[in-house]
């Protein structure tokens, strides 16, 4: 073990609840109903474009969209911290992993600006050589480029690398990239896990140190 690289929301932090009322707030700018916050859960993982294109529905035209997602943008900046915390088990395991030496970084499809901002104010960057987001490379997970990328930049081999994510899309983001993935079952797309089985499930996040021992 040498990288262990996380996804963000789902995984670390626990964001579903300011997603959802950016998502709302963006619905009722442009003079729509509120949605479910399950529903709009169901929409989060794949960046924000994806989501906001979810949320507005098949009928929204391509510029109501661009829209919606610049006024989205505007109010989760200022807003995604309002109720955003580290799951339980979260701060301990990455300075337990950290005090051993291990490299950490994060690799979401949540845009990187919104990333490094959400990680400096949860006092999680200090654990990370790296975070990565969705607009960092031309594509976005499940391609391998960003997994790929950090091994590279931290000499780590790819036998090394474990990545750890709440939903199907990092463990195909694992597999494509040839490294192993551990899923947890507490994110906000647990069931996508059925779909893309990862190489080990952990309920709680202090599980992951002993299983990468």
């Amino acid at each position: 073990m040498q990288l262990v690289i996380f996804d963000l929301d789902g995984t670390l932090v626990d964001s579903v609840r300011d997603l959802c009322e950016a998502v709302n707030a963006t619905r009722a700018e442009m003079g729509m109903e509120p949605l479910p916050y399950d529903t709009v859960a169901s929409y989060v993982g794949n960046g924000a474009p994806v989501l906001i294109r979810r949320a507005m529905g098949p009928e929204a035209s391509e510029p109501r969209v661009a829209e919606a997602l610049a006024y989205f943008l505007s109010y989760y900046r200022e807003h995604m911290l309002d109720h955003t915390r580290p799951y339980p088990g979260v701060v301990e395991t990455l300075e337990q992993l950290h005090g051993r030496g291990v490299k950490m970084a994060v690799l979401t499809n949540k845009p990187e600006r919104f990333s490094r901002d959400m990680c400096a104010g949860l006092g999680l960057q200090k654990y990370f050589f790296q975070v990565y987001g969705g607009n960092s490379f031309e594509q976005k997970k499940p391609d391998p480029v960003g997994i790929h990328t950090l091994a590279h930049e931290c000499g780590a081999t790819l036998e090394g690398t474990w990545m750890v994510g709440d939903s199907a899309t990092d463990v195909l983001t694992a597999r494509n990239a040839g490294v192993r993935c551990v899923g947890v079952s507490y994110g906000i797309s647990p069931d996508s896990l059925k779909e893309a089985p990862p190489d080990y499930l952990v309920h709680s996040m202090l599980d992951l140190p002993g299983l990468l021992s």
